[in-house]
This record gives C-alpha cells, structure tokens and sequence, in this order.
C-alpha cells in the first residue's frame, strides 16, 4: 500500500503543537468525552486499558474510575512527555506499529489521533490482537466531511489561480466505510456513527493557527509538490469568508467526528 500520510511530518507537527496544545484541545476534549461516555455504558471493569494516540494524557482524566490501569501511548515524544507529567502510565508508539502482547488489554480507546495512519485496517488489526477476547476498541477520527470548507476554498482559489488543484486537506474516512474497517480488521458487534460539530471563527486564518495549534496541519507525502503562494492563500480566505461566513461575519468551520465501537470475538 503506498503511504499516504508522512508519519515523520505527523510526529513533528505534534511536537510542535505540544508546547501550547491546551489552548486548542477543545475538539480532543469532545471526543474524548464521547468515548469516555461509551466506555461508562458498558457498567463492567476494564481492568487494562491503552489509550492510543494520548495527546497530552486528557483521557486518563476522562476515564478515571472506569478502567483500572491505563496505558497510554502518543507518536510525539513531547505530547508523551506531557501526558507523564500528569502522572501517566507513557510510552511513545507508533499508530502503525503496535508493540503490545497478544491479548494485553481489555479496553482500548483513541481520539482523534488514527487519521493519520497509513494503513488503518492493518492498524486496527494489531490493536485486536492486543484485546482479549471480548475486550473492547472505542476510537474516534474525523470524517470525510471535516473542513470542506477549507477545501472548496482552496480549491477555488487554485483553480483560479493555477489551473489546478494541490492536496490541501487531508483524505479522511466516510463513515459508510468504517463498520467495513473493523470487520475487516477482525472485530465483531462493530458499529459506527458520526456528529457534525460546527465551529466558528472570528476569520478563517484563526482556523489556520487553530489547526497548527492542535498538530493537525497538511503531512500528505505528496505536500513537497503543493507550495501555497501568498496569493493563492489570500485567494482563498477570501472566498472562505465570502461563501461561509455568517450573519454575524464569523465564519464556521466543519468537523465530522466518527466513532468506533467493537468487540474482539
């Protein structure tokens, strides 16, 4: 499968963001209160969880008192460092290469961190063989229609502009396609669903700083090949601001996030 994703690129615009990444978690948040709410459904012990994708350690916080232990694990060395500082069980992971012993745990969660896998069924089938039998995966990840608008800005903008289009936004999965996913992947019992959160904005460069804040900037392979003139981006917040602003001149924002559940046979 050729990569889609440069997992380098990931890894350092997470580094980057962990700095200030508590003044952008607020989508990490939400999503991780929706898995914590599903995990709290269950009314049965997780003795062993892993947290894939950790952030700064947020979900420890969200989970506390429905699982035992928590392991948590980040591809950001810093985004790791940050979560150990608030007392966590760390290790810094690879989403694509998952260590752990067949059957190790009993839960495993992740928010909004396995968009950015290459290979999400092969990511997905590793993280069953870690649950024992009956054992649970709760994960979120943004959907396809997460920041259209951003894309038909720039697409607007280049087709202007350049008499072409270069990969702004990254592919993300249709929630049409993701039960396929986990049954591919060896789960049972799978379910997914999906929630258009909205977020407005004073202009659409404060998306921008937001996106870079949360570490959810462009790393497709192929971005070498698509440098953003100052041009083209002034080209396209304009027409972000002329088909999505608001009355009140705000401009919203779309993010689809898809939730995962399943059971290991």
């Amino acid at each position: 499968m050729d990569a889609v994703f440069d997992r380098a690129t990931v890894r350092a615009h997470r580094n980057r963001a962990a700095a200030r990444f508590a003044d952008h978690d607020f989508l990490i948040r939400a999503a991780g209160e929706r898995l914590a709410e599903r995990v709290a459904d269950q009314e049965r012990p997780f003795p062993r969880a892993l947290d894939v994708g950790c952030h700064d350690g947020l979900m420890a916080e969200l989970l506390a008192g429905h699982v035992g232990e928590l392991v948590q694990t980040d591809h950001s060395p810093a985004m790791a460092k940050l979560a150990q500082a608030r007392g966590g069980n760390v290790a810094v992971m690879d989403e694509e290469l998952v260590p752990f012993a067949e059957h190790s745990f009993d839960l495993v969660v992740s928010a909004l961190s396995l968009h950015w896998v290459n290979d999400l069924p092969g990511s997905l089938s590793q993280l069953r063989r870690c649950i024992r039998p009956g054992g649970m995966i709760v994960a979120s990840l943004f959907g396809v229609d997460t920041l259209r608008e951003l894309r038909d800005a720039f697409l607007v903008a280049e087709a202007e502009l350049t008499n072409g289009a270069s990969p702004r936004v990254s592919p993300f999965v249709d929630v049409r396609d993701a039960g396929d996913l986990l049954g591919r992947a060896g789960f049972v019992r799978q379910v997914a669903d999906t929630e258009a959160i909205t977020v407005t904005y004073a202009n659409p460069l404060k998306l921008l700083a937001d996106l870079r804040g949360m570490g959810e900037t462009n790393a497709l392979r192929n971005r070498e090949n698509a440098h953003l003139s100052r041009a083209v981006l002034a080209r396209a917040m304009t027409e972000y601001v002329e088909r999505f602003a608001n009355p009140d001149g705000r401009v919203r924002a779309t993010f689809e996030i898809v939730t995962l559940t399943a059971w290991a046979p």
